[in-house]
Formats: C-alpha cells, structure tokens, sequence
C-alpha cells in the first residue's frame, strides 16, 4: 500500500513545523530574538559585532528564519515578524518553550531509539548532555507551568494561605530556577523560602533572579536533593513541584524525610502531572505532551503517577490527604498534612 500524496504533504507540513522550532531554539540560544526586538532592525554583520557570534553562522541563520517566517527582510537588515517575535523569552506567553521542547524532544528521542536494545536508563544527567539545553530548562518550565500555578493553583489549594497565615519557612525540593517559590512568596508575604536542586546551572539562575527581584531576604538557594538536606528548622511546607516521580523508586525514604522535616501540623505538597488510568485517555491532545515526556522519564529512571499512588504513601506514614486537579484534570496537587 503506497503512502497517499495527501498524507505526505501532511507529514512535510509536521516536519517543516518541527524545522522551524528548531530554528526558533538557535534564536533564542543566542538571545538573538530579544536583540532584534530592541534594535529592530539589524544586518547580520551587525548582530555579530553586537552578540559576539560568528558572521557566517549568522547568515545562515537569518536566510532560514527569513525562510520560515520569523524574519522579514528589507534592504539587508532583518527584523522581526509576529511570530518571530513570539519567541521572544520575556514575552508573556511566549511560545519558547514549545522550541525548547522540539529540541529536547529530538535529543531524547535519539537516546531512546539507541537504547532500547540494552534497556539503559542513563538517569537525569541526560538532560545535561546537551550543552545548550539545560541552560533553558529552567525557563522553558517557567513559561509552561506559572500561568495555571498562579492562576489556578495558588487561589484554590487552601494551605499555601494558611500557611502565610502562620508564617515560616517553605522548601522546595528540586526548584529549578527558583519560579515557584518566587510567585509564592511574591503573594504571600510572610512566607520565606529555600529552594534544592541538583544542577548547578538551576542554582545560579534561582540566586541571580532572586537578587533582580529584590527578594534575596527572604529565599535562598542551594545545590542539594532530597536525601541529603538540612535546614535550621523545621519546615511549614515542603513542595516538590513535578519532582516527585524523579526519586519513585525510593518512596519509602522519601515520604519518612518529608514527614520528619515538617513541623507538627505542615503540609507537603506535590504536584504531579496526571497520569490516565484508561488507555485511551492518551489519545485526548491535552495528554499527548505528556505521554511524550513520560517516555522521556523512563530514560531518566523516572515514570509518571496516578494521585491514587501518592495519596497510598502519605497514609501509610501517617498524613491526610486532598487532592486537587487543574488544568482540565492533567495536572494533580496532593497535599499531605502532619498531624
């Protein structure tokens, strides 16, 4: 049976999309979107002398935005179109991360396809194996998560006001670059916060974006990971934003450190990505992307979870549960109370 020339011109259409984020990714790399939004116009010899990039590289990169749509060209210089500028990092909404993605998708896609023989699941550190990746994780899951967690999230799980309300501290396990403990303490002020991760890279960005927000007093970051932590008191809530199946497979340890660093009536908080129970809910396009990742977290050791699985833990070291969902039901928050 041939391919139809209709489904070809369907896959060449999916393809060049794909193309064109990867494009999009080498732009935003190299700040190059943000640039030209200032300038508005630039040759490509002039955003080598003001970006410090190869001149060559630049031509290349200018005739193939231009190619795709995110440049337009007039006399020699080049400026951003509107989707070029839907790029532009600091945009709100902007669609950086969906070429963050594209590229990372590949890169993991090409570590599945040469490791499904062996089996090998090398851990997180694939991530780092991309040089120019990981320097964007952070904001790429910035730009995806902070809208439903500062607009669903926050007004509707009852422990992050509660907790403002009696003061203290928050840790949050696996910060990345800082996003969640910054929109938490920005709304509720009497909340201070530290923040773990295992990358460096993380790390340095949480401080520095801290320290541009003013916010220096009342957050510290640090490298660590859940094992091995220690803070001066004991906490009022400990958060593990989408960490939480990253260490499953040592749950029992786990749910013990998060009990034993809580004060007597804390609360952890986990948020996790939904994880279907029926098959054919994969099917649905809001879970696509997550089916996608989920792949990518077996690579990395991990699998995603079901509330039901999280909720069984919390009550076998003793914590009530609630459970809430977001985002049409794909993203869940369990909270675990001290009692």
């Amino acid at each position: 049976m041939s391919v139809s020339e209709e489904l070809r011109k369907q896959i060449i259409s999916q393809m060049q999309g794909a193309m064109m984020l990867n494009i999009a990714f080498i732009g935003i790399s190299n700040n190059l979107f943000s640039v030209l939004n200032r300038d508005r116009k630039a040759t490509p010899d002039e955003l080598a002398g003001k970006t410090g990039l190869d001149r060559d590289y630049l031509n290349r990169w200018c005739d193939a935005a231009y190619a795709f749509g995110l440049l337009d060209e007039s006399d020699g210089k080049f400026s951003l179109t509107d989707i070029g500028s839907s790029f532009i990092a600091e945009t709100p909404g902007t669609a950086m991360p969906f070429s963050v993605q594209s590229v990372l998708s590949a890169h993991m896609c090409e570590r599945a396809a040469s490791l499904m023989r062996s089996g090998e699941r090398p851990g997180e550190m694939v991530l780092a194996e991309r040089t120019s990746i990981l320097p964007l994780f952070g904001p790429m899951l910035e730009a995806m998560f902070s809208g439903v967690f500062e607009q669903q999230i926050l007004p509707n799980v009852p422990v992050y006001r509660e907790t403002d309300e009696k003061g203290g501290l928050i840790i949050d396990l696996g910060c990345g670059n800082g996003w969640y403990l910054r929109r938490i303490v920005t709304r509720f002020p009497h909340l201070r916060g530290i923040g773990l991760d295992g990358f460096e890279e993380n790390i340095n960005q949480a401080t520095k974006i801290a320290q541009d927000n003013g916010l220096s007093d009342r957050l510290k970051f640090m490298n660590g990971d859940i094992y091995h932590f220690s803070a001066s008191e004991p906490a009022n809530l400990i958060a593990m934003n989408r960490a939480l199946h990253h260490v499953w497979d040592k749950k029992e340890d786990v749910f013990r450190i998060l009990k034993e660093h809580l004060k007597a009536g804390g609360s952890a908080v986990i948020w996790e990505p939904n994880w279907p129970k029926d098959r054919s809910e994969l099917r649905d396009p809001m879970k696509k992307g997550m089916v996608f990742q989920n792949l990518a977290e077996h690579i990395q050791g991990n699998h995603f979870l079901m509330p039901e699985e999280i909720e069984a833990e919390f009550h076998r070291v003793g914590m009530k549960t609630e459970v809430y969902l977001f985002a049409n039901g794909n993203e869940a928050v369990i909270v675990g109370k001290k009692v």
